[in-house]
């Protein structure tokens, strides 16, 4: 039995809450943590609230859980698109995806030159261009739903240099910050759209960029000749949502194009905004912006209004006697946006 020489240092009492010292006891860890009256709300979200303490600190179980989330927001934006994969799974589909790669020549200088996300390399530039030529031969000056090609122009729904658009829509699926997104969620969600309006969605040209960020799209948009480009990406991850999916709707895309121009749905997972929903905003978003020739601040997002009873899609939704803001008719109205800016803290 080992006894405390007199003038010895002795090692504090433990206390507890009430500032008294605590009685030793060999009770188990989750006696010791304190559990936080909000608790009870922990099961509506995943959001870190009412964690409880031990003493001054976080639980353990709480701090394991904050590195493990970490290390999977991390894994997220380092992880690579499985292309074989989701190549074939689309083409099961019935897609025929192009491949294109941005003008970043890996992940680090991705990561480093967000520039250089929104570019596409040379080769990419030119297998599109080619295949917009391709599917555009013999259109001619052919009419869309809304107005023939120089009205489409007059709307900036043109193409450069004049040319009829080749496809009225083109989806962009690019890694960005979460490859895991786009592996988990491309897919059921390109079914649930060609649920939601066969005819929109079904057998529309697709390309699979890497190491994009969202104005990549404009680009991949811009040399197929597509009236609208939809952008699907992955999003910078959260330390609860590392696989959250963006989706971004730009009308006449082509280079320069702001955020200001485009409408954004996003947190498409199962846990955010399910694939259905997700679908059939997406869905009313394209039939508007194909309708009215505009996307971005000038066109609201009032798929809300139509849940529940028939449901009107795209052109139908939207009272034709009304003028959206910014539309071909008041577009002279609406201050010019900048060519190049990029808003601050854009997702991918």
């Amino acid at each position: 039995m080992s006894e405390t020489k007199p003038g010895a240092k002795q090692d504090a009492p433990l206390m507890n809450n009430q500032g008294t010292p605590a009685p030793a006891t060999s009770a188990s860890p989750s006696a010791l943590v304190n559990a936080d009256p909000w608790a009870a709300l922990r099961r509506h979200t995943p959001a870190r609230i009412a964690l409880g303490r031990a003493g001054p600190g976080l639980p353990t179980r709480e701090v394991l859980g904050f590195s493990l989330a970490h290390a999977r927001a991390r894994d997220a934006v380092h992880q690579v698109l499985d292309l074989d994969r989701l190549e074939a799974g689309l083409r099961a589909d019935g897609y025929a995806p192009l491949r294109a790669h941005s003008a970043a020549p890996d992940r680090m200088t991705y990561l480093t030159r967000p520039d250089l996300g929104r570019q596409l390399d040379a080769a990419s530039a030119r297998l599109l261009e080619e295949a917009g030529a391709r599917m555009g031969a013999g259109a001619g000056e052919r009419a869309f739903a809304g107005g023939d090609a120089r009205a489409l122009d007059a709307a900036g729904g043109g193409t450069p240099g004049g040319a009829a658009p080749a496809c009225d829509i083109a989806i962009a699926v690019a890694d960005g910050l979460s490859a895991v997104a786009v592996q988990r969620h491309v897919l059921p969600l390109l079914a649930a759209l060609r649920a939601q309006a066969p005819s929109r969605w079904s057998g529309v040209p697709l390309v699979l960029g890497l190491q994009g960020r969202v104005a990549l799209g404009d680009a991949i948009g811009e040399r197929l000749r597509a009236r609208l480009v939809v952008m699907m990406i992955g999003e910078r991850p959260g330390l609860s949502s590392p696989d959250s999916l963006g989706l971004y709707v730009t009308y006449a895309p082509r280079g320069g194009r702001s955020d200001a121009e485009r409408n954004c749905i996003s947190n498409v997972r199962p846990q955010g905004l399910g694939y259905a929903e997700a679908a059939r905003k997406l869905d009313w978003l394209a039939g508007a912006a194909l309708a009215r020739g505009l996307t971005g601040i000038a066109l609201k997002d009032d798929s809300e209004a139509l849940v529940g009873g028939e449901a009107l899609m795209g052109a139908e939704a939207l009272p034709q006697s009304t003028a959206l803001p910014g539309d071909a008719s008041t577009r002279e109205n609406v201050p010019p946006l900048p060519g190049n800016a990029a808003l601050p803290g854009e997702l991918a």
